[in-house]
């Protein structure tokens, strides 16, 4: 269940991705999603390939604690969450190729971008003082609309299946057979099935061959040929 509310009806205009269970820290997580939020899907994908390789700081609203002022963001607190960064643009990416399965045109914004968190796993040290530390997952959701005004592109009629041609029988230098040649060529194709046939004909002679040798010995109960006679027990 997404956490944006979308009316009933008006699904077809959005696109949406998710991604669950993510193993990565669900501040940094937050703070990459309001730094794309709004903003439309170039200017997202592009600040998010730039964080993702650490060439552009992300913007710290929030969290910012005891962080370092950064030139790129005007001396404003942030920081390079690399590992977010490639988690919410691989979001990013699946929401565009949803919109475009969609029909939607490539005009679009950024709606929504959360992150939240998803479960907790206890951990425990292995040696000395048993010291607890939790596995903390987080899942990250976009929802992705047209611009106001934005065309979508014309969907492409699909074009009727045409009955295939049989290829017509040619000759060793590429020229249409004569109908001789087509004669030839039919008697082949009736040798070759008549083979196929003899051999089905052979297989199944000989599968009941073996299997009156079979019933001959159990009635006989004698053993079978290449097979040791069962020794009886003293």
């Amino acid at each position: 269940m997404y956490s944006c509310i979308i009316e009933k009806g008006k699904e077809g205009d959005f696109a949406r991705s998710r991604v669950e269970g993510v193993d990565a820290s669900v501040k940094d997580l937050v703070e990459v999603c309001g730094n794309i939020r709004y903003k439309p899907v170039g200017d997202a994908l592009a600040l998010l390939e730039a964080a993702a390789i650490g060439a552009m700081p992300i913007l710290y609203r929030g969290n910012n604690r005891h962080l370092g002022h950064r030139r790129e963001l005007g001396g404003r607190k942030g920081r390079y969450p690399k590992k977010s960064a490639k988690i919410v643009l691989k979001a990013l990416k699946s929401a565009i190729a949803n919109a475009q399965s969609k029909g939607l045109s490539e005009e679009l914004i950024v709606m929504h971008a959360a992150a939240n968190k998803k479960a907790e796993f206890g951990r425990l040290s292995p040696k000395g003082r048993r010291n607890y530390s939790g596995l903390i997952t987080a899942r990250v959701e976009i929802v992705l609309k047209e611009k106001e005004g934005a065309k979508r592109p014309e969907k492409k009629k699909k074009q009727e299946a045409k009955p295939e041609a049989k290829p017509a029988v040619k000759g060793a230098e590429g020229k249409p057979a004569t109908p001789a040649a087509e004669k030839k060529a039919e008697a082949k194709v009736e040798q070759v099935k008549a083979a196929k046939a003899e051999t089905k004909a052979d297989d199944r002679r000989l599968e009941s061959v073996r299997e009156d040798k079979v019933e001959h010995h159990k009635e006989a109960k004698a053993p079978l040929p290449g097979r040791k006679p069962v020794q009886k027990e003293k």
